[in-house]
C-alpha cells in the first residue's frame, strides 16, 4: 500500500516551514520510519501538525474549502501562519514498495479572487522505472484546475529536457476547489494517481472518543474503526464474519492486556447484531462496553486497531495516553511498533507528553516539535541531539533522556 518517506508542511498554523523525513529535493535527511512519535511542550504545534494530515485526508475528501471549515478549523484565515502572503503548501515523498521509485506529491492552497480557497498547484512527479538517478518526470501537472496527465505508468513530461514520454491528456477540472486526484484517480487509465489517491483516501485519523465509543450502534458489520471509535461492535462483528476462529484469537490476545479483564466473549443478538461481553476477574456476571471504564475502553480500541483486516496505510493518533495508567503504556507503544514492523503496508504517527511511551522507541522514530522566539515550530529527529543516539546505545531509555532534560 505505500508509506510516506518524508513530508514538508508550509505555512500552515504554527508550522510555517517544517520537515519531516526525506524529499525529492532535500536528500539530507533519513527517511520516515514505519513509527513516528511527536513529541514536545504544550503550544508547540503537536496538535496542529496532526490536524495537517486530517486537512489533506479533508482536502481529498471533501474539497478544500469545505476542509478549511471543517473540525472547527475556522476558514483559511485561521489556518494559514500569521503574516504570511504566500499560499499552504504540501510535500509528500512517497514509495509504494521499497523497490520502486518514490513520487512526489505537492499542493499549494490559495485564494481566488472571490477570497475562497482554491487549489493554486497539484503535481505528482515519479522517475522511470529502473532508474535510480536523475529528476522525475510530471505526470500530473495542474494550475487552477488547468493542466495535463500521462496515461500509463511509466510517462511523463521531462522538465529539463522539454521532453514528453507516453501518451498527454489535457485537463480541465470542473471545479478548482476540488483535488484533481480525487477526479483522474478514478480512471484505469491513470494507474499511478489511482494508487496514490487510494493511498491518501485510506488514512485514519483517530479522534478517539470514550463518550461516543459507549453509544450503542446500529447492527451491521463494518471494517474499519471510524474516527471516533463508536463501531468498536460492528468492527467485532465485521471480524468475526470473516473468520470467527482468527477472531477468536485475536480475542484472546487483547484479553491478556487489558487490566483485569479474564475473557472476552462475543454475543449475537436477535437483531443480528454482535456485541462483546467482558467478564471482569472476581465478578460472575459480564458487562458490556458500554460500562467499561474510559481507559480500558481506549485500550480495547488501541489493540482492535493493530487487529485491522487490510490494515489501512496511515494511522495517525493524538495523546493515546490520556486515561491510561502509566504502566501500560510502554506495553502499548512495543505493541504497536511490532505490528507494523518490516512492513509498506502501515505506518503510524503519534503525539504523546509520555516518556513511558517514548522509552519503547529508538532515536529514529521520535521527532521533538519546539516553538522558537518568532511564535513558529520547528522540529529535530531525536537522533540528531547531541549524545542522544549515544546514550540509547548504552541502554539509557529514551523518554528517561527526555524526561531528565537531555533533549527537547
Amino acid at each position: 500500500m505505500g508509506r510516506i518517506a518524508g513530508i514538508q508542511i508550509k505555512n500552515y498554523g504554527s508550522l510555517k516551514n517544517i520537515k519531516l523525513g526525506k524529499l525529492l529535493g532535500d536528500n539530507s535527511g533519513r527517511e520516515l520510519t514505519n513509527m513516528n512519535a511527536i513529541i514536545g511542550q504544550s503550544g508547540t504545534g503537536k496538535s496542529t501538525l496532526a490536524d495537517a494530515f486530517g486537512f489533506l485526508a479533508d482536502c481529498m475528501e471533501k474539497g478544500v474549502e469545505t476542509a478549511c471549515d471543517l473540525n472547527n478549523r475556522g476558514g483559511y484565515e485561521s489556518i494559514i501562519s500569521q503574516g504570511v502572503n504566500g499560499s499552504i503548501e504540501f510535500e509528500i515523498y512517497y514509495r509504494e514498495t521499497s523497490n520502486e521509485p518514490p513520487i512526489t506529491y505537492e499542493l499549494c492552497i490559495g485564494l481566488d479572487k472571490y477570497e475562497r480557497p482554491i487549489v493554486e498547484k497539484e503535481r505528482l512527479r515519479q522517475r522511470r522505472a529502473n532508474e535510480r538517478y536523475g529528476r522525475p518526470m510530471s505526470f500530473l501537472y495542474l494550475e487552477y484546475g488547468k493542466g495535463y496527465a500521462f496515461k500509463g505508468d511509466n510517462s511523463g513530461f521531462v522538465e529539463e529536457e522539454n521532453k514528453e514520454i507516453g501518451e498527454k491528456v489535457d485537463v480541465e477540472l470542473a471545479d478548482p476547489r476540488q483535488l484533481g486526484i480525487v477526479t483522474l484517480g478514478e480512471l484505469r487509465e491513470h494507474p499511478r494517481i489511482v494508487r496514490f489517491k487510494n493511498f491518501l483516501k485510506n488514512w485514519y485519523l483517530c479522534y478517539f472518543s470514550p463518550t461516543a465509543a459507549r453509544e450503542i450502534p446500529n447492527a451491521g458489520p463494518q471494517k474499519y474503526l471510524n474516527r471516533l471509535g463508536n463501531n468498536v461492535n460492528n468492527v467485532a462483528q465485521y471480524l468475526y464474519r470473516e473468520d470467527p476462529k482468527d477472531f477468536m484469537k485475536v480475542l484472546k490476545s487483547i484479553q491478556t492486556k487489558l487490566p483485569g479483564i479474564q475473557q472476552i466473549t462475543p454475543v449475537k443478538l436477535q437483531n443480528g447484531q454482535l456485541v462483546l461481553e467482558f467478564l471482569e476477574k472476581g465478578f460472575n456476571r459480564p458487562f458490556y462496553s458500554q460500562k467499561m471504564s474510559d481507559g480500558t475502553l481506549k485500550l480495547f480500541a488501541y489493540y482492535l486497531l493493530l487487529y485491522e483486516k487490510d490494515a489501512r496505510p496511515l494511522v495517525f493518533i493524538e495523546e493515546p495516553e490520556n486515561g491510561l495508567y502509566h504502566k501500560y503504556l510502554s506495553d502499548l507503544a512495543a505493541q504497536m511498533k511490532n505490528s507494523i514492523k518490516n512492513t509498506y503496508s502501515k505506518q503510524l504517527f503519534i503525539t504523546t507528553h509520555s516518556p513511558f511511551f517514548v522509552n519503547a522507541l529508538s532515536p529514529e522514530e521520535v521527532w521533538v516539535l519546539q516553538k522558537q522566539e518568532d511564535g513558529f515550530s520547528t522540529i529535530t529527529r531525536a537522533s540528531d541531539f547531541e549524545y542522544v543516539k549515544q546514550l540509547c546505545e548504552s541502554e539509557v531509555e529514551l523518554g528517561d533522556l527526555w524526561y531528565s532534560n537531555y533533549f527537547g
